[in-house]
């Protein structure tokens, strides 16, 4: 598992290793500044051969104290550096001040505001004038003269990118001034021992660059295990910021959610039902084919059994495209009930293709109804099924913790109308109200697991559990923006749940699954390819 900290959770490691006595804070700052530098000559192995030029843009901060220490270790090298700081030196930190002085004796320091990318050639620039620590918005003035390193060939940011917020990736903003949510588009950003959820969300993908993360010595069970340890001592539970967001971003997932023993694997001694019923509901004729795009992703993932039901009249139609897929007739709530009897259908996906009429309403009244009567099943609710939702409040207050909610930002929108304009309102004072945040929220509020769709797609349990699926840096899929990907994701988190995954579990790995689907198959892809992609995958990750 990766862990995401927030700025708050990493200065309390940091405080915590300081208090220990096993580090000072002004160790960690040297840690910091030659990992800034080891990271500069790891990306562009041409700077480490000879001397360049830098600028080093300096805060009134500990962001600023690692720049200053950044600067001395360039001038050190050989370089000519020049290094220009916001703020009164008086006033900054004992650890950065300490720094200050160093460069001092090395070098002079500009005031910020006097500063102009233009004036000389430089080869790099650093931005660490404000970083993880940032809670308001930069002034235009301040914010503009950061913003023109931009223009250089290579610009780094410690930590994040001054403007960005650090748990949210949102860039702050000044109210009622146009053009001022800006923060410059770096080519690299180191951070250390942890990434940061800004890293991950909203913006930060975008002015990052890259991302490197850098050892600066601290010891990450301990630090995890003091982060978890956390709680309300009046509740005797925890809050849910202490409940760390986990990333789902390479390889490593795949420890975590196949450790030892597979969900997917199959011994000789199974039969279909071993693995699981899924039923995917269908629109009317000429409307089925996101269902069936469902249907294939459940039966790929590992569903023993899928079966679309549909109305009579989509029958032929359904039956002319879909071989190993059973079909099954339902013509309204009252069927579904019938259907649902069957004690071996585990998970009903409703949405894909399905409409909005009264029948469809039924639908989903007689899916949420069968588990008010005591039967257990799990729901997958997308598309259609959301936007009846929306409108029907006793059936949103029927939601259970066996549903997944598996909204884009206009379903979001319309299911969670306050949450949502929180999240879109200028982020003004920070932290920053998140993406994480709201979709925490949103699971709180539905009782059941939310997955909010995007390239950063948040997963949210109802307990504080959280994870991102990142589609960015080198793990980006642009090509999933294509019509039906979603309703396959919808199929591959219902197989999942057929095959016995918790709610959450099933919602993060079939994220994670999508990703991995489209990157083996690359540009090009088109709905239909991702299901056809999981065996591939699977091949790679051993299963």
């Amino acid at each position: 598992m990766t862990e995401l900290l927030t700025a708050a959770q990493m200065r309390a490691i940091e405080a915590a290793a300081i208090a220990s006595g096993a580090v000072t804070g002004l160790e960690l700052m040297e840690r910091a500044g030659r990992g800034v530098v080891e990271a500069i000559f790891e990306e562009w192995p041409e700077l480490r051969a000879t001397s360049h030029r830098a600028v080093v843009l300096c805060g009134p901060g500990n962001n600023g104290g690692d720049g200053f220490v950044v600067a001395r270790l360039l001038k050190e090298w050989g370089w000519e550096v020049e290094v220009f700081l916001y703020g009164d030196p008086e006033r900054m930190p004992a650890d950065a001040r300490v720094n200050y002085e160093r460069w001092r004796g090395m070098g002079e320091v500009g005031d910020l505001i006097a500063f102009n990318a233009w004036s000389q050639d430089y080869d790099l620039g650093i931005d660490a004038v404000f970083g993880t620590g940032l809670t308001r918005p930069i002034a235009l003035d301040v914010g503009e003269k950061i913003n023109t390193i931009g223009a250089l060939p290579r610009v780094v940011a410690i930590d994040l990118p001054s403007g960005c917020c650090s748990d949210s990736g949102r860039i702050f903003t000044v109210a009622g001034e146009p053009r001022n949510d800006r923060s410059p588009r770096c080519h690299l950003t180191v951070t250390f021992q942890f990434r940061k959820l800004g890293h991950f969300t909203a913006s930060g993908p975008d002015v990052c660059g890259k991302v490197v993360v850098t050892d600066i010595g601290l010891d990450e069970v301990a630090a995890i295990r003091q982060l978890k340890g956390k709680y309300d001592r009046e509740t005797q539970q925890r809050p849910n910021e202490a409940v760390l967001v986990e990333l789902l971003q390479g390889e490593a997932y795949h420890a975590d959610f196949m450790p030892g023993w597979s969900p997917f694997s199959k011994t000789s001694d199974d039969h279909k039902y071993s693995h699981g019923h899924a039923f995917i509901l269908a629109g009317p004729s000429g409307r089925g084919g996101a269902a069936r795009l469902s249907a294939r992703g459940a039966l790929r993932i590992g569903a023993g059994v899928v079966t679309v039901g549909c109305p009579l009249e989509a029958l032929a139609e359904n039956a002319a495209r879909l071989d190993a897929v059973m079909l099954r007739v339902v013509a309204d709530g009252a069927a579904l009930e019938a259907v649902l009897e069957d004690a071996r259908i585990g998970v009903v996906c409703l949405g894909p293709g399905l409409g909005t009429g009264a029948r469809e309403v039924g639908l989903v009244a007689a899916a949420l109804g069968v588990v008010r009567a005591g039967r257990p099943l799990s729901l997958v609710l997308d598309a259609d099924a959301l936007t009846i939702l929306s409108r029907e409040v006793g059936l949103f207050g029927a939601l259970h913790d066996g549903c997944v909610l598996t909204p884009h930002a206009g379903e979001f929108a319309r299911l969670f109308p306050d949450i949502a304009e929180r999240l879109e309102a200028p982020a003004v004072t920070g932290p920053a109200y998140s993406k994480v945040d709201a979709t925490r929220e949103a699971a709180v509020r539905a009782g059941c697991v939310v997955l909010f769709k995007g390239a950063d797609t948040v997963i949210a349990a109802p307990d504080g559990r959280c994870a991102i699926n990142s589609a960015h840096y080198d793990r980006a899929a642009p090509w999933l923006a294509t019509a039906g990907s979603g309703d396959v994701l919808a199929g591959f988190i219902a197989g999942l749940l057929a095959r016995g995954f918790s709610a959450f579990d099933a919602a993060c790995t079939g994220a994670w699954l999508h990703v991995e689907c489209a990157r083996e198959f690359g540009p090009g892809l088109i709905a239909e390819d991702l299901p056809e992609m999981l065996p591939a995958v699977f091949r790679r990750l051993g299963v």
